[in-house]
């Protein structure tokens, strides 16, 4: 999965021109050029968030006008599978476009209490405008799609953890693919578990949160972290004797913030010195936290 996020942009160089041109310009009149008005994309997927009120979708203009212009937004219940006052609500009917901008937001608020982690919900807006004002290529619609995005809690990443990997798969002596494993909260690293004989008894690996963007979730291996002595993989010593892990430039990694799991995709490699052996491989790990009963029956009934 290379995003969570399911984005289909769709801003106009024209209307970058017109904000570069507006943001040099004293006197705001209807500059050179056909004026068209539409939503900055036709399709998004914004936040909904427990402390947030409101989120924006923007609506554009090709033109910088010297007065304010007041358009109508309208909800397309028949494409639409999300209920307005329910799922979503809008502040205002109508958007402005300030005298001298390009630029206006409407203003929704989710209500986060009715939408349900995974739920697959959308609304579509139109405007209502002069036909004139439309451009045909991209129209006067936009598809807002709703993400449920919980409060973040490291918390809820400790405790009992089964890692399910590829990599156990292909290398592990017994075959099996699967570690029950202990996570704990970093002392020093801010929003950083440590997991506690990971692939390997005796080997800790950080695994730190990216809370930047709530709909990218992402999962970090801090680079250079030893997972495990090659020896009892491998059979035999290439490097320096260490199997190292980071993230996989080829997939991403992410968490989800509603749910007690998380997916990384890693590279195993082996160096010596600090200077690259060569590379184990890109393999995916599962991991899935549990009760201390699910643990313990886990360790009881099927060996972990």
């Amino acid at each position: 999965m290379s995003t969570m996020k399911n984005t289909v942009k769709s801003l106009l160089a024209v209307c970058i021109a017109a904000l570069a041109l507006s943001s040099c310009k004293e006197q705001y009149t209807t500059y050179g050029g056909d004026e068209y008005v539409m939503f900055a994309d036709t399709v998004m997927t914004y936040a909904v968030q427990k402390d947030v009120d409101y989120f924006s979708i923007p609506v554009v203009s090709t033109v910088a006008a010297d007065h304010d212009r007041t358009f109508g937004v309208e909800i397309l219940d028949s494409k639409s599978n999300a209920i307005e006052n329910y799922h979503y609500s809008l502040r205002s009917n109508t958007v402005t476009i300030p005298a001298g901008q390009t630029r206006a937001d409407v203003q929704v608020h989710g209500l986060y209490d009715n939408i349900q982690p995974g739920d697959s919900l959308a609304f579509t807006l139109s405007l209502v405008m002069p036909d004139e004002l439309e451009m045909g290529l991209y129209g006067r619609q936009t598809r807002a799609e709703l993400m449920k995005v919980c409060p973040f809690d490291v918390e809820a990443f400790t405790g009992w953890c089964v890692v399910s990997s590829t990599f156990l798969q292909n290398y592990s002596i017994t075959g099996e693919y699967q570690r029950l494993v202990r996570t704990s909260v970093h002392p020093l690293l801010e929003n950083t578990v440590i997991c506690h004989d990971w692939l390997q008894d005796g080997y800790d690996v950080n695994l730190s949160f990216d809370l930047s963007d709530p709909l990218d979730p992402q999962v970090i291996l801090p680079e250079g972290q030893t997972m495990s002595d090659e020896a009892s993989f491998f059979g035999m010593v290439h490097g320096d004797n260490r199997i190292l892990v980071r993230n996989s430039a080829f997939a991403g990694s992410y968490y989800s913030s509603c749910g007690t799991y998380l997916y990384v995709w890693t590279e195993m490699y082996v160096k010596n010195l600090d200077e690259t052996v060569g590379t184990v491989g890109h393999f995916y790990n599962v991991m899935q936290w549990v009760s201390d009963e699910e643990a313990e029956r886990l360790r009881m009934e099927e060996g972990m």
